[in-house]
Formats: C-alpha cells, structure tokens, sequence
C-alpha cells in the first residue's frame, strides 16, 4: 500500500532519531533506557519504526514516534492499540486455562481459539471520520494474519486520530536484523496493515507524490460531494491532506462505479490534470460484467449521448442534438454463473460523457453492465464495473505513469 502523506519532513525526524537511538545504544533513549539495540540485531529480533509529524487543534506542530510489535507502552512512544487493562484482563481470564498440563488436545484447541477470538476483539481502531472499526471489519471473511494491528503507521494514526491530531507526514524504517534491510525506509504491508489502514483513513492510495495523489474509490461512495450527501473521495482527501485544493478531484466516477481517480494535490497540477483530460490524452480502462454473451470479440460504439432533461440522472441516446461519444469495447472471456452467462469485457472510452460505459454496453451492445439499477435489471451488490487503469503524462514531472487497480470481482 501506498503511504498516503508526504514523506519527507518525516523522514527528517527519522534520520535523527535514527542517529539519537544508534548513539545512545537504546531504543528508548529518552525514558528508561530499558531497551539495548543491541538485542535488535539478533536474529530477526529487528522492528519497524515509524514517526508521524502532524498538527493538534490548537495549531501546534506535534512529534510522535511509534514502534511495531506486541511490545507493550514503551515510553515516549505512541501506546499499543490494546489498553493495559485490556491486555491484563485477558492474561487473567485465560493464561492460565491454556497453560494447565490437564487439558486433553481437543481442550487445548478449544481455549487457543476462544483466547485468540477475545485477543483480536480487543483490537478497535478510531477512524479519520471519528468512528471505530474492528479486526473482523478490516478483514472480512479472510484469516487475520498474526501480527495485524501492531504496525508502528496504524499505532501513529490510532494516536492521532483519538487526540484530535492531523497528520501531515509520515514515514516507516527498519532498525535491526530480519527479512528487512537495516535503516531502509518501507511502505505499510499488503498483508496485515493495508486493510487496517484502508478502514481507519477511508481511503485507498495507489500512487503519491507532491503533486498527484490516486487512489482506488469503492463502489456506492461519490467522487464529489453532493447536495445532501457530502462523504466523497474528495472531501475524505481534504480532510486527511487540507491543503489540497478545494476542488480537488480532476475528474469523477459514477457513485456506483469503483477504481481509479486522480486527485490534485496543488493548483498547478490540478489545471493540468484538467487539461489532460480536456484534450483526451489520458487513457483509461474500464473492466466490467454484462448480462449475457458478447458475440464479437472487439468493437467499436460510437453513439452520441445527452441528459434526459425530464427524468435525471438518466442519459439518452440522441443522433441529432447529443455530445459525441465513443466507446472500445475488447471481450476478455465469458464466464458461466449460477444465474446465467456473463461477458467480461474491457472498456476503452475515448470520451467521457456521463455514464457513457453504461449506454454504450445497454443501446450498443445489447447487453446491461451486470447491476445496473438505472440501465440494467437492478443493483445485485454492486455495479459491475471498475476503473483499472490508467496512462498519461504526468503534468508536472512529465513522467509517463501507468497506474493499475486489481478487479474486485
């Protein structure tokens, strides 16, 4: 996953306390001097390190520093997620259950798993919404791996987030021996910490730098705030990074669509990015699921599109007086489902009118995007269509960028 701050200022603190903790010879130099480094550089015995830079409600610029593991309150660093209490409850209810010699194996599993059940529950993660998510919301219906919640960046944001700091930068090195290298600096795990953070900030990041920011949107979240509804991709940023422009996001996404958006980070970039788009010289790619069997295996839609001014949001097909709309259409494969045969099939879109993918696969095709609740036979979960890719020059660096986002179905 991608860090989604700034990392630099961070890193400057980091290098210090790179230099004050390798000086002094303890982990926790500043407090009791309890932890030798030494004993992080037997095998595997290294630890992730991580400092977060960020503002507190009165202005004041504020320092934290957070360490990865079980280890519990080290001084001067952010807290575990598990409150002392917690944690000595726990041990209470069942250390010594587990440890009695007269369990039969069937006991012994029985009260690992009910251990290991209440140890994960302990683990409650606030929010930048102000709400809070657990480990079994994080992950779903996937296997917790061993270590999730322990990461310095979650034990960071955790602090932040429940003492009314914003983040401003962030960054994460490895100090010690293991699978790491030594003083090298690394972005938050795929494994254990990026469904975490993905819950806590709200947010998927794909690619960062100082200008750009693109992150992966879920369906049935806007782009944009609304009228009524103000949650969208676009306020989520300006919360988390405020001085992004105001107008951040340099184009949009159906509600119902997931993938990929650009957001602007500064003005300049923001009027590049628009201007990229205006002269249709960003690419983008489109995966989705049809209701039925496509017969061709790439074709081309060309059907011009305008608002059906008597019953929005829908869009309608008008050869006269609509906006020129074109649409590459590549079939990937069909796939066999329990209510029928789906095409899955990949979206070029040459311009981009409002729901132009949707159209063109309903009028074009002859085949609904699988979930369309105004095009098709109806939301099933979701709508079936996803934004991976995208191809462009980068409007301040020049770099040419390909940015993927997996399909989620």
């Amino acid at each position: 996953m991608i860090n989604l701050f700034n990392e630099e200022p961070a890193r400057l603190h980091a290098r210090y306390l790179v230099h004050l903790i390798t000086k002094t010879g303890f982990l926790d130099f500043d407090s009791n001097k309890a932890l030798p480094v030494k004993e992080l550089f037997k095998e595997y015995n290294g630890v992730m390190i991580g400092v977060l830079l960020g503002t507190d409600k009165d202005g004041n610029e504020v320092l934290l520093k957070g360490i990865s593991g079980q280890q519990r309150n080290l001084a001067r660093y952010v807290p575990h997620i598990i409150t002392d209490p917690d944690f000595q409850t726990y041990l209470d209810t069942y250390d010594a259950i587990i440890k009695d010699p007269q369990n039969t194996p069937f006991e012994q599993s029985e009260y690992s798993a009910q251990a290991l059940k209440h140890y994960y529950g302990l683990y409650r993660f606030p929010t930048i919404g102000g709400g809070m998510v657990t480990l079994s919301e994080c992950f779903g219906d996937r296997p917790i791996p061993t270590g999730s919640g322990d990461c310095a960046a979650i034990k960071l944001l955790a602090y932040a987030f429940s003492h009314h700091i914003v983040p401003n930068s962030m960054t994460e090195f490895f100090y010690g021996s293991g699978t790491r290298s030594h003083l090298d600096f690394y972005q938050p795990c795929e494994e254990r910490c990026s469904p975490i953070l993905r819950k806590m900030l709200g947010l998927d990041p794909v690619y960062r730098d100082e200008h750009l920011l693109i992150v992966n949107k879920p369906p049935h979240l806007r782009s944009i705030p609304g009228t009524v509804e103000s949650d969208s991709i676009e306020s989520r940023v300006r919360t988390l990074i405020p001085s992004a422009p105001v107008q951040c996001a340099t184009h949009r996404l159906d509600m119902d669509t997931s993938g990929l958006i650009v957001v602007a980070l500064t003005g300049k970039a923001l009027s590049g990015m628009h201007g990229l788009f205006r002269t249709q010289r960003v690419r983008r790619t489109y995966e989705a699921l049809l209701e039925g069997i496509l017969k061709e295996e790439e074709t081309e839609i060309t059907l011009p599109l305008r608002a059906d001014i008597t019953n929005r949001p829908y869009q309608v097909v008008d050869r006269e007086g609509g906006k020129e709309a074109k649409t590459h259409v590549k079939r990937i494969r069909v796939e066999e489902h329990p209510s029928g045969y789906l095409s899955r099939v990949e979206f070029t879109p040459y311009t981009g009118r409002t729901h132009q993918l949707r159209i063109h696969s309903k009028e074009g095709l002859g085949l609904p995007i699988l979930g369309d609740r105004l095009y098709g036979s109806g939301m099933k979960g979701r709508l079936y269509l996803h934004a991976k890719s995208l191809a462009f020059i980068h409007p301040i660096t020049k770099e040419e960028l390909h940015i993927h986002a997996p399909v989620p179905f």
